[in-house]
């Protein structure tokens, strides 16, 4: 083989070897980088994974503690909500054992006075039948005593001076019975006659002079409202509006379908116009909400305080009073807010007063006294219903406490329902005029139930007299018209029955103005053709 040829195989298979070590080399070297940026890639991806674990744990924390508070709050408010139901379901029942409560008063007192007038009836029915009795037995005694005498008659001469005197004294005393009957009945219509003859003439000039309008006034006012849609307003959502009015206010507000008005019920005439003017206020304002009405109402409450002295200082004024207490003032200003019968309370007080006046004058006693008297005879109806006892008493020891030193006032305030006895000449004078006042036409309004209970109170006092076969009360309670057998009874004994029946009907009922008894006497004769 040529040496060139050699050195060249030779020369190029080293180069081959060097270039096949050389590969390995870097086969090896490359195994080892790739190997190292592998590792390092590794490293990162793990670094940046952990990263990302404690992030997504750091949110998943965070987000778990949020919705925790978001439930904590939301069952916070849940509670709330929960709590503020409870408490307005509590209120509503208190609310309802309050009204169910006075219910049941009212039911108790209708019971109680059903037994009671059971219980009369009841004593009524025996003492009637006692007197049939008695008059049974009455007329036995008659007829024996009759056949006795007959029987004595005939033997009229065998008769002892004592028994014919006794006889005769028998006889005298039974004629002068009617005698002593028709000398009584002369002289009470002589001495009545005149009595009422002057007794009209004062009180025609009383009414005539003092002819003030009549005002009559209900339990039950009423409210305008411009829709039917604010009735939703007042009433509230499940009722919380019109519970906030009855409970700050103290009345009953009736909400039904009558178009344009809701009704406000209350038997405290303060608080009914407390309630009215209120409503009027939060429904002309618009913003119907506990806290504005509980607002409204303290601030209404404080106008009708302020008008409440208003208008007892007004009456005052009127009445030409001067140098009363502050307290009596304003007690007789709350009687603007009260009524009688439907009858304010403080006009009355204001025309019996002058009423008391021209009397006391036309009689020649002292009519500023009289006056006085007259104006406060009612201040017990300002507080009555928060004391115990009737207004007479509750009146003077409340005029006595506050100053009223004049005794024929606080004997007036005291006895003007004859409580107790008249100790001066002014308080009859304030009874008649607070009879004047009360009895005029269309001055006091009374419920259908106690109108019926005097109807029939006057024909059963009536009826229990001996005689009386028929009684009906006309003139609405005004007069009650009575028949009589007249074969049991005089025209004179009819007078005395008369009487007595006026009597027993003022000293066992109270009615204002008076009541007329007439006793109406005939004799019948029945005859058939055949």
């Amino acid at each position: 083989m040529d040496p060139a040829m050699l050195v060249l195989a030779m020369s190029g298979g080293a180069t081959a070897g060097v270039a096949i070590a050389t590969l390995v080399v870097g086969g090896v070297v490359g195994l080892f980088v790739d190997r190292w940026l592998s590792a390092k890639s590794l490293r990162a991806a793990q670094d940046q994974a952990r990263d990302i674990i404690r992030n997504a744990e750091a949110e998943a924390k965070n987000a778990a503690e949020k919705l925790r508070l978001d439930a904590e709050k939301e069952t916070l408010q849940r509670k709330e909500k929960l709590d503020a139901e409870v408490e307005a379901s509590r209120a509503e029942l208190r609310e309802t054992e309050r009204r169910l409560g006075k219910r049941e008063d009212v039911l108790h007192d209708k019971e109680e006075s059903l037994s009671k007038r059971d219980a009369g009836l009841s004593k009524r029915d025996d003492k009637l039948r006692d007197r049939e009795r008695g008059v049974d037995e009455r007329e036995k005694e008659i007829e024996a005593t009759i056949r006795k005498q007959t029987d004595k008659l005939h033997e009229l001469a065998r008769l002892s001076q004592e028994q014919a005197m006794e006889m005769l004294l028998r006889r005298v005393e039974e004629e002068n019975r009617h005698e002593v009957a028709k000398v009584v009945r002369q002289v009470i219509e002589d001495a009545e006659e005149e009595a009422k003859k002057k007794a009209t003439e004062i009180t025609l000039m009383a009414i005539q002079r003092i002819a003030t309008e009549v005002t009559s006034e209900s339990t039950v006012r009423t409210v305008a409202i411009p829709s039917d849609d604010m009735k939703g307003r007042i009433i509230g959502r499940e009722g919380r509006n019109i519970r906030a009015i009855e409970r700050a206010t103290g009345v009953d507000i009736i909400v039904d379908d009558t178009p344009g008005v809701i009704v406000v019920s209350c038997f405290d005439k303060v608080r009914q116009a407390i309630a009215v003017e209120s409503l009027e206020k939060l429904i002309a304002d618009g913003r119907m909400h506990p806290t504005r009405i509980e607002e409204v109402v303290e601030k209404t409450r404080s106008e009708i305080d302020e008008k409440i002295t208003k208008f007892g200082k007004e009456s005052a004024l009127e009445v030409n009073i001067r140098g009363m207490h502050p307290k009596i003032v304003d007690a007789m200003g709350r009687l603007h807010y009260r009524t009688s019968y439907g009858q304010n309370v403080l006009r009355h007080s204001v025309e019996v007063a002058f009423l008391s006046q021209l009397i006391a004058e036309q009689l020649g006693l002292d009519g500023r006294l009289a006056r006085r008297a007259g104006f406060l005879h009612d201040i017990g109806k300002a507080m009555d219903h928060e004391m115990e006892g009737g207004h007479p008493k509750i009146g003077m020891d409340f005029a006595r406490q506050h100053g009223e030193r004049e005794e024929a006032v606080l004997n007036a305030i005291g006895g003007h329902h004859a409580d107790i006895p008249s100790t001066t000449f002014y308080t009859p004078i304030v009874m008649a005029a607070d009879a004047i006042s009360s009895a005029r036409p269309g001055a006091r309004r009374e419920s259908m139930e106690k109108y019926i209970q005097r109807l029939n109170e006057l024909q059963d006092i009536a009826l229990s007299f001996k005689g009386v076969t028929e009684a009906y009360a006309i003139q609405a309670g005004r007069e009650v018209r009575v028949m009589i057998d007249a074969g049991r009874v005089s025209d004179d004994e009819a007078f005395l029955i008369a009487h007595d029946i006026a009597k027993r009907v003022a000293d066992e009922m109270t009615f204002p103005g008076e009541i007329k008894v007439t006793v109406l006497r005939e004799t019948r004769a029945i005859e058939y053709a055949r």
